[in-house]
């Protein structure tokens, strides 16, 4: 029993980033616009967590610093999101073309400013993170307690934000907005709404959601930041947005599925017989399950009908 509520945990620890990721994901595909630089807004995000919390620990913060390093993570994911907001919807650049910048562009600014900034090292400063915080009386129950209540801060941030952006999506007039531009740009902007704000809304949301998933990256995971810090993360969360068609519930469930394939990983290793095997088996696990898992997909997930259509407003 001890084992499953450690291992539901483990799931958890994984899942957190790629449920933040996903959801990002959501905001930006839903509004029309494909993101497939969801991978670079984390690395900027797991970056700007590692130097803003290392220098809130040095400014003597304690506790604060780790919440410092998330809303650094979240100013600069939004920044990022902006260069691809201006090329894909301002200057209706190839939006598959953008993302893949914006993965290049941290990939090599982010190792850039980390040997800038510490001297020539090629990672960041260890620092403090978060701690897990257990809820009374909850955390008490066999397995889930262990699992579910006894976890990371920004654990329980993800799972509220699933269920607020679900009410946001279909539940608001904003969600509904959101929705028709990346369905039917042509028809809302007849009935008055803005397509390409509400666009440029949805990849800014984007931006500072994946850039909290890479800070939960760095500030629960490895406590430092360095060029491989997210590995391939971010197209794990974007195949757990198309498996979960495009609704937070269901990229909820896809990521907590990808984050069990990493704990069963890591808990493989722990067993003598897989000794045997080679270390990058093991660790091809949960691509080779995000490939399988998107081969499965494939004319199961209806993507929202614009996606990927720049809009002009003046040929409407």
């Amino acid at each position: 029993m001890e084992v499953l509520g450690q291992l539901l945990n483990t799931t958890l620890v994984f899942s957190t980033a790629l449920i933040f990721a996903a959801l990002g994901g959501i905001f930006s595909e839903r509004s029309g616009v494909v993101n497939i630089g969801l991978e670079g807004l984390m690395m900027f995000g797991a970056f700007a967590a590692a130097v803003g919390g290392y220098y809130a620990q040095e400014a003597g913060m304690g506790e604060w610093a780790p919440w410092v390093g998330v809303l650094s993570a979240m100013a600069v994911g939004v920044i990022g999101s902006l260069i691809h907001a201006v090329a894909s919807i301002t200057f209706k650049a190839d939006q598959t073309i953008s993302g893949t910048v914006i993965n290049f562009l941290a990939a090599g600014s982010t190792l850039y400013m980390v040997k800038l900034i510490f001297d020539g090292s090629g990672e960041t400063p260890l620092i403090d993170g978060f701690s897990k915080v257990a809820i009374p009386g909850l955390s008490k129950i066999p397995v889930i307690g262990e699992g579910i209540f006894n976890s990371y801060p920004t654990t329980y941030l993800a799972i509220i934000l699933v269920i607020v952006i679900y009410f946001v999506l279909f539940k608001t007039p904003f969600g509904l907005r959101l929705r028709a531009v990346g369905e039917h740009p042509s028809a809302a902007d007849t009935l008055g709404v803005n397509v390409n704000k509400m666009r440029y809304i949805g990849v800014m949301l984007s931006g500072l959601l994946a850039g909290i998933g890479g800070a939960t990256i760095t500030l629960t995971t490895t406590g430092t930041f360095a060029h491989n810090t997210i590995s391939g993360q971010g197209f794990i969360a974007i195949a757990a947005m198309i498996f979960g068609k495009w609704n937070p519930l269901g990229a909820f469930g896809a990521a907590v599925f990808f984050g069990l394939s990493q704990a069963i990983r890591n808990y493989v290793q722990l067993f003598e017989w897989s000794k045997s095997i080679p270390q990058e088996f093991i660790f091809m696990i949960p691509y080779v399950l995000t490939i399988i898992v998107l081969v499965s997909a494939v004319g199961r997930s209806s993507a929202p009908k614009a996606l990927g259509e720049p809009y002009d407003p003046s040929k409407r």
